[in-house]
């Protein structure tokens, strides 16, 4: 058994060069950063009791960012002073998230692996599944890992796109053959999952959700913000019960 989809592996490999060039294929993930990383500090500041204002907020919290890529959250994450621990099961992926790491003496563990085969039980505060769930193979058993991976007091993020004649316009059309954001065939809609559908996979699984948010883009101000509506975009929060 196992969550690897390799010609998803096989796709994104092909892109890994780019991930750092913020005009390159990875554009719409360099876009949607600063509302991510946001989100995911503000929910933490009232999970974990943290005081955003210290010079690194997250002190003593271990972070497992799974589909690392080529480090966009994991990077950030380190320097706001967490422990970072990065996986990917493209190895070209973990190369150059390692590389990008050590230009930037940012002390990040970077494996290529998948969750399903780390030993780490109970060990990580958060988990970050960042626009992976959609690209894995066996979703059950993703979500299942994450569980023993997680702490017991900790908390995950999972950021995904909604099945939605919406999603399909925009995140399909509108973002690979439009405006050509990312090359044609990055997503198959059919792999798109709705939030209850995801909310029930994570409550059978002992979780509980916590929050629901939407993640709209502004066309005119060219940036993306949270917001209520969850027909493309979303994240999900949940913690152990």
């Amino acid at each position: 058994m196992s969550t690897i989809n390799k010609d998803e592996i096989a796709k994104f490999t092909k892109m890994a060069d780019e991930w750092w060039d913020i005009n390159g294929k990875f554009k719409p993930l360099h876009m949607f950063n600063p509302t991510r990383i946001e989100y995911i500090l503000d929910v933490c500041s009232k999970h974990f009791g943290l005081d955003l204002n210290k010079i690194a907020p997250l002190k003593n919290i271990k972070i497992l960012d799974i589909g690392c890529g080529g480090g966009l959250i994991s990077e950030p994450m380190a320097r706001l002073g967490a422990s970072v621990t990065g996986i990917d099961a493209s190895h070209k992926n973990i190369e150059i998230a390692k590389l990008h790491a050590k230009k930037n003496n940012l002390k990040i563990n970077y494996i290529n692996s998948e969750p399903e085969k780390l030993k780490d039980r109970n060990k990580f505060d958060i988990i970050l599944n960042l626009e992976v769930v959609e690209h894995v193979e066996d979703l059950d058993l993703y979500l299942k890992s994450c569980f023993e991976l997680l702490k017991p007091t900790g908390i995950m993020f999972t950021a995904t796109i909604n099945r939605t004649l919406t999603s399909y316009v925009k995140a399909i059309i509108g973002a690979e053959y439009i405006l050509r954001w990312l090359p044609i065939g990055t997503h198959d809609w059919n792999k798109f999952i709705k939030p209850e559908e995801l909310e029930k996979k994570l409550t059978d699984l002992n979780f509980s959700i916590t929050n629901l948010t939407g993640l709209s883009f502004n066309p005119i101000f060219q940036e993306w913000k949270r917001s209520k509506d969850v027909s493309v975009n979303y994240i999900i929060t949940s913690k152990k019960n």
